[in-house]
């Protein structure tokens, strides 16, 4: 098991976080920790979303998607978004 050893948020990324509130972001917090103890725990996309990664977590008691990246290379986890199931997989290939 491969553990990041650093974190990078997209803008896009870092305006969805801001918009949470408190008890939210206690859950996201977890949900990143969970990601840096074990990258390969998101579920690796196929063909346009190659690249991308997505990890499933309740956030408030709702299914949130986290998209990032990892470079196994360089230990560098990059938070892409963060949202509900609707339109994430289309909004993130228009980002790309």
């Amino acid at each position: 098991m491969v553990k990041a050893t650093s974190v990078l948020q997209t803008p896009t990324f870092k305006k969805a976080v801001k918009k949470l509130k408190s008890n939210q972001k206690k859950d996201l917090d977890q949900a990143v920790k969970d990601l840096m103890a074990d990258p390969n725990i998101g579920e690796q996309k196929k063909g346009d979303l190659a690249f991308l990664r997505v990890h499933k977590f309740k956030m408030n008691k709702q299914l949130t998607l986290l998209g990032y990246s990892f470079d196994d290379g360089a230990l560098v986890l990059e938070l892409m978004a963060l949202r509900s199931h609707e339109n994430f997989y289309r909004d993130i290939k228009r980002k790309k």
